[in-house]
């Protein structure tokens, strides 16, 4: 079954199908449709905008994230899982491993959204840990941008660790990081890279 999956800038994602629509991480993206679902994966600015939640919510929107806040209605940690409609979604950790930006003992996350015959992994901010080794994914959104989050190389071995089919790279082209990083990947993946422009989309069938 096919979904279409539009890359918004930054790590900001959107997976629309049968069943739902789904926002992770919106920032810089008050307008499109409206969300069924919107996964937050930890409160730094460029993942956690109010403005965008709001924007893109309706009455019906569940907004996920390992924080509790006005926007939040569902709260998560590491390990956990709750089935929203048809899709299921599961916390996975997300952490450096030897830089302080994002650290384990915070409780972040990325997710592992399974919805209409596909599995995608939104890692949030991370390094390549080792619990990615436990995944198998149909799709991954892979941070390429160094400095806050995994280089290059090292989303190349983290894509592999996860056995993704499709590499979508993300978290370069604003903050830090720029297309040369994400080219850097289609380069070094034996998998499928899309490598988008903000706004543009890609069919998973």
């Amino acid at each position: 079954m096919a979904l279409i999956v539009t890359w918004l800038g930054h790590a900001s994602v959107r997976i629309t199908g049968p069943s739902g629509t789904v926002y992770i991480d919106p920032w810089k993206t008050p307008k499109g449709p409206k969300a069924d679902i919107i996964l937050l994966t930890h409160d730094h600015y460029d993942h956690y905008s109010e403005q965008d939640v709001k924007a893109l919510s309706s009455a019906s929107t569940r907004v996920v994230a390992p924080m509790a806040a006005r926007v939040v209605t569902d709260t998560v940690s590491p390990g956990g899982s709750l089935r929203i409609g048809a899709v299921n979604v599961k916390a996975v950790p997300a952490y450096n491993l030897n830089k302080a930006f994002h650290p384990k003992a915070n409780g972040w996350v990325g997710y592992v959204i399974e919805m209409d015959g596909k599995t995608f992994y939104h890692p949030g901010d991370t390094d390549r840990i080792p619990e990615m080794k436990t995944l198998s994914v149909d799709v991954m959104f892979v941070p390429v941008g160094g400095t806050y989050t995994m280089d290059a190389k090292e989303a190349s071995g983290a894509v592999g660790d996860v056995r993704a089919g499709h590499a979508i790279p993300i978290h370069f082209g604003d903050i830090v990081g720029t297309e040369r990083n994400a080219r850097e990947l289609e380069r070094l993946c034996s998998c499928t890279v899309h490598v988008l422009e903000p706004g543009q989309s890609v069919t998973i069938g």
